[in-house]
C-alpha cells in the first residue's frame, strides 16, 4: 500500500512538472514607475528547466538577463544597465500569457526605486 501511494505520488509530480508553462518566447510591455511615466519594454526569454536567460530592456537597448529562475509560477531575474549600471531585480508572476510584478531598481549611487512591469507574450 505504502508503495502504491509513493507511486502514484511521485507520478502525479512529474506530470505537474511536465504540465509547467514554458515562459520562452518574446514578452512586451510596461515598465511603470512609482512616480509614473510609462515606458515600453520587452523581454526575449529561454527557459531550461527553472533557468531563464536572454535579454530585457528597451526594445532597441536588450541588456543580459543575470540570475533569471522560474519555480511555479514565479520568475525572478536581473538585469544590469551598461550605460548607467542601474541593476534591475525583477519578481513577477505568470499568469496565463501575462507576466506582471514588481521591479526594484538600484543606481550606482545605491539610490532605490519601484516600479511595476506588466508584459503580455508576444503572437
Amino acid at each position: 500500500m505504502k508503495r502504491a501511494c509513493l507511486s502514484f505520488f511521485l507520478v502525479a509530480a512529474l506530470a505537474f512538472v511536465a504540465a509547467a508553462a514554458d515562459i520562452s518566447g518574446k514578452w512586451a510591455g510596461d515598465f511603470t514607475p512609482e512616480n509614473g511615466g510609462s515606458s515600453p519594454v520587452v523581454l526575449n526569454l529561454k527557459q531550461s528547466g527553472t533557468t531563464v536567460t536572454g535579454t530585457g530592456g528597451p526594445e532597441d537597448q536588450q541588456w543580459p538577463i543575470q540570475s533569471g529562475k522560474i519555480e511555479g509560477n514565479k520568475l525572478t531575474m536581473e538585469v544590469k544597465s551598461p550605460e548607467d549600471g542601474t541593476l534591475y531585480k525583477c519578481q513577477l508572476v505568470l499568469d496565463g500569457d501575462k507576466l506582471k510584478g514588481e521591479v526594484t531598481a538600484t543606481g550606482s549611487d545605491g539610490q532605490t526605486g519601484k516600479a511595476k512591469l506588466d508584459l503580455t507574450r508576444a503572437k
